[in-house]
Protein backbone atom coordinates (compact mmCIF):
# COMPACT_ATOMS: atom_id res chain seq x y z
CA UNK A 1 0.00 0.00 0.00
CA UNK A 2 1.25 3.47 -0.95
CA UNK A 3 0.08 7.09 -0.85
CA UNK A 4 1.20 8.40 -4.24
CA UNK A 5 3.64 10.83 -2.59
CA UNK A 6 6.97 10.31 -4.36
CA UNK A 7 9.84 10.18 -1.84
CA UNK A 8 12.81 9.58 -4.13
CA UNK A 9 13.73 10.20 -7.74
CA UNK A 10 15.66 7.06 -8.69
CA UNK A 11 17.74 6.24 -11.75
CA UNK A 12 17.66 2.98 -13.69
CA UNK A 13 21.21 1.61 -13.76
CA UNK A 14 20.61 -1.54 -15.81
CA UNK A 15 17.88 -3.68 -17.34
CA UNK A 16 18.54 -7.38 -17.89
CA UNK A 17 16.42 -10.06 -19.56
CA UNK A 18 15.81 -13.08 -17.31
CA UNK A 19 13.66 -16.21 -17.85
CA UNK A 20 10.79 -14.73 -15.81
CA UNK A 21 10.88 -11.33 -17.55
CA UNK A 22 13.27 -8.50 -16.68
CA UNK A 23 15.56 -7.61 -13.79
CA UNK A 24 16.12 -3.90 -13.17
CA UNK A 25 18.70 -2.25 -10.93
CA UNK A 26 17.71 1.16 -9.59
CA UNK A 27 19.92 3.75 -7.90
CA UNK A 28 18.25 5.34 -4.89
CA UNK A 29 18.89 7.74 -2.04
CA UNK A 30 17.12 5.28 0.31
CA UNK A 31 19.39 3.66 2.89
CA UNK A 32 19.34 0.01 1.82
CA UNK A 33 19.79 -1.07 5.44
CA UNK A 34 16.37 0.35 6.30
CA UNK A 35 14.37 -2.06 4.12
CA UNK A 36 14.50 -5.82 3.69
CA UNK A 37 14.76 -8.18 0.78
CA UNK A 38 11.10 -8.82 -0.09
CA UNK A 39 10.04 -5.25 0.73
CA UNK A 40 7.58 -3.54 -1.61
CA UNK A 41 8.60 -0.34 -3.43
CA UNK A 42 6.50 1.54 -5.96
CA UNK A 43 8.63 2.06 -9.07
CA UNK A 44 6.97 4.40 -11.54
CA UNK A 45 3.63 3.48 -9.99
CA UNK A 46 4.15 -0.28 -10.23
CA UNK A 47 4.51 -2.26 -6.99
CA UNK A 48 7.72 -4.29 -7.10
CA UNK A 49 9.47 -6.62 -4.66
CA UNK A 50 13.08 -5.96 -3.73
CA UNK A 51 15.23 -8.98 -4.68
CA UNK A 52 18.71 -7.56 -3.93
CA UNK A 53 20.10 -4.35 -2.43
CA UNK A 54 23.28 -2.63 -1.32
CA UNK A 55 24.72 0.61 0.00
CA UNK A 56 27.65 1.63 -2.17
CA UNK A 57 30.18 4.44 -2.53
CA UNK A 58 28.88 4.78 -6.08
CA UNK A 59 25.28 5.11 -4.85
CA UNK A 60 22.80 2.90 -3.08
CA UNK A 61 20.77 0.53 -5.25
CA UNK A 62 18.16 -2.22 -5.25
CA UNK A 63 17.00 -4.82 -7.78
CA UNK A 64 13.45 -5.68 -8.81
CA UNK A 65 12.13 -8.35 -11.17
CA UNK A 66 9.17 -7.83 -13.52
CA UNK A 67 7.12 -10.77 -14.79
CA UNK A 68 5.65 -11.08 -18.27
CA UNK A 69 2.21 -9.80 -17.18
CA UNK A 70 3.74 -6.67 -15.65
CA UNK A 71 5.69 -6.05 -18.85
CA UNK A 72 2.53 -6.47 -20.94
CA UNK A 73 0.26 -4.22 -18.84
CA UNK A 74 2.57 -1.38 -17.75
CA UNK A 75 5.35 0.86 -19.07
CA UNK A 76 7.99 -1.30 -17.37
CA UNK A 77 8.69 -2.79 -20.80
CA UNK A 78 9.91 0.70 -21.84
CA UNK A 79 12.43 1.08 -18.99
CA UNK A 80 15.98 1.90 -20.11
CA UNK A 81 19.29 2.56 -18.34
CA UNK A 82 19.68 6.22 -17.45
CA UNK A 83 15.93 6.80 -17.11
CA UNK A 84 14.65 8.60 -14.00
CA UNK A 85 11.87 6.90 -12.06
CA UNK A 86 9.44 7.87 -9.29
CA UNK A 87 9.97 5.83 -6.10
CA UNK A 88 7.91 5.40 -2.96
CA UNK A 89 8.39 2.96 -0.10
CA UNK A 90 5.33 1.17 1.27
CA UNK A 91 3.07 2.91 3.77
CA UNK A 92 3.67 2.20 7.45
CA UNK A 93 0.92 2.23 10.10
CA UNK A 94 0.66 5.64 11.69
CA UNK A 95 2.35 7.44 8.79
CA UNK A 96 0.81 10.60 7.36
CA UNK A 97 -1.46 9.92 4.39
CA UNK A 98 -0.61 12.91 2.22
CA UNK A 99 -2.03 11.65 -1.08
CA UNK A 100 -4.59 8.87 -1.38
CA UNK A 101 -4.50 5.09 -0.95
CA UNK A 102 -2.61 3.56 -3.88
CA UNK A 103 -2.02 -0.16 -4.40
CA UNK A 104 0.64 -0.05 -7.10
CA UNK A 105 -1.61 -2.23 -9.30
CA UNK A 106 -1.75 -0.47 -12.66
CA UNK A 107 -5.18 -0.44 -14.35
CA UNK A 108 -3.96 0.68 -17.75
CA UNK A 109 -1.69 2.96 -19.72
CA UNK A 110 -2.70 6.57 -20.39
CA UNK A 111 -1.15 8.67 -23.16
CA UNK A 112 -0.14 12.34 -22.91
CA UNK A 113 -2.10 14.18 -25.62
CA UNK A 114 -1.36 17.77 -24.56
CA UNK A 115 1.19 19.66 -22.44
CA UNK A 116 0.92 23.39 -21.78
CA UNK A 117 3.57 25.17 -19.68
CA UNK A 118 2.37 28.14 -17.62
CA UNK A 119 4.39 30.43 -15.28
CA UNK A 120 3.11 28.71 -12.12
CA UNK A 121 1.98 25.29 -13.36
CA UNK A 122 2.00 22.76 -16.17
CA UNK A 123 -1.22 21.45 -17.70
CA UNK A 124 -1.33 17.86 -18.92
CA UNK A 125 -4.18 16.21 -20.80
CA UNK A 126 -4.33 12.45 -21.15
CA UNK A 127 -6.24 9.86 -23.11
CA UNK A 128 -7.30 7.04 -20.79
CA UNK A 129 -7.96 3.44 -21.78
CA UNK A 130 -11.67 3.20 -22.52
CA UNK A 131 -12.24 0.53 -19.88
CA UNK A 132 -10.85 2.76 -17.09
CA UNK A 133 -12.37 6.11 -18.14
CA UNK A 134 -15.60 5.51 -16.20
CA UNK A 135 -13.62 5.43 -12.94
CA UNK A 136 -12.09 8.89 -13.47
CA UNK A 137 -14.06 11.79 -12.00
CA UNK A 138 -13.57 15.55 -11.91
CA UNK A 139 -11.84 16.56 -8.65
CA UNK A 140 -11.23 12.88 -7.90
CA UNK A 141 -7.88 11.27 -7.15
CA UNK A 142 -5.76 9.35 -9.64
CA UNK A 143 -2.26 7.85 -9.55
CA UNK A 144 -0.12 8.54 -12.63
CA UNK A 145 3.38 7.02 -12.71
CA UNK A 146 2.99 6.59 -8.95
CA UNK A 147 2.11 10.24 -8.28
CA UNK A 148 -1.14 11.07 -6.47
CA UNK A 149 -2.86 13.79 -8.49
CA UNK A 150 -6.24 15.53 -8.57
CA UNK A 151 -8.24 15.33 -11.79
CA UNK A 152 -9.02 18.77 -13.18
CA UNK A 153 -11.48 18.06 -16.01
CA UNK A 154 -12.98 14.98 -17.65
CA UNK A 155 -14.49 14.64 -21.12
CA UNK A 156 -15.17 11.15 -22.40
CA UNK A 157 -11.87 9.27 -22.32
CA UNK A 158 -9.89 12.52 -21.91
CA UNK A 159 -8.89 13.95 -18.53
CA UNK A 160 -6.47 16.59 -17.34
CA UNK A 161 -4.34 17.61 -14.35
CA UNK A 162 -2.35 20.70 -13.31
CA UNK A 163 1.09 20.20 -11.75
CA UNK A 164 2.73 22.75 -9.47
CA UNK A 165 6.49 23.51 -9.62
CA UNK A 166 7.25 21.43 -6.51
CA UNK A 167 5.76 18.30 -8.09
CA UNK A 168 7.75 18.92 -11.26
CA UNK A 169 10.95 19.30 -9.20
CA UNK A 170 10.66 16.08 -7.16
CA UNK A 171 9.17 13.70 -9.75
CA UNK A 172 9.72 12.66 -13.36
CA UNK A 173 6.90 14.92 -14.60
CA UNK A 174 9.31 17.56 -15.91
CA UNK A 175 10.49 14.86 -18.36
CA UNK A 176 7.01 14.05 -19.71
CA UNK A 177 5.92 15.18 -23.16
CA UNK A 178 3.33 14.63 -25.89
CA UNK A 179 2.91 10.95 -26.74
CA UNK A 180 4.49 9.57 -23.54
CA UNK A 181 2.88 6.48 -22.02
CA UNK A 182 1.91 6.76 -18.35
CA UNK A 183 1.02 4.10 -15.76
CA UNK A 184 -2.53 4.80 -14.55
CA UNK A 185 -4.17 3.50 -11.39
CA UNK A 186 -7.72 4.63 -10.65
CA UNK A 187 -8.92 5.48 -7.15
CA UNK A 188 -9.79 2.20 -5.45
CA UNK A 189 -12.90 3.81 -3.94
CA UNK A 190 -14.21 4.54 -7.45
CA UNK A 191 -13.57 0.94 -8.47
CA UNK A 192 -15.45 -0.47 -5.47
CA UNK A 193 -18.31 2.01 -5.89
CA UNK A 194 -18.70 0.95 -9.53
CA UNK A 195 -18.75 -2.70 -8.55
CA UNK A 196 -21.39 -2.10 -5.88
CA UNK A 197 -23.54 -0.19 -8.37
CA UNK A 198 -23.14 -3.00 -10.90
CA UNK A 199 -24.06 -5.65 -8.32
CA UNK A 200 -27.14 -3.70 -7.15
CA UNK A 201 -28.44 -3.58 -10.73
CA UNK A 202 -27.95 -7.29 -11.36
CA UNK A 203 -29.11 -8.38 -7.94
Amino acid sequence: MFTGIVTDLGEILSVENIPAGKRTRIRTSYDADTFDIGASISCGGVCHTVTAKSNSDDGNWFDVESAAETLALTTVSDWRAGQRINLERSLTLGAELGGHLVLGHVDGIATVVKREDHPDSVYFQFEAPRETARFIAKKGSIALDGTSLTVNEVSGILFSVFLIPHTLDVTTWSDRHLGDRINLEVDMMARYAARLAEFSKTG
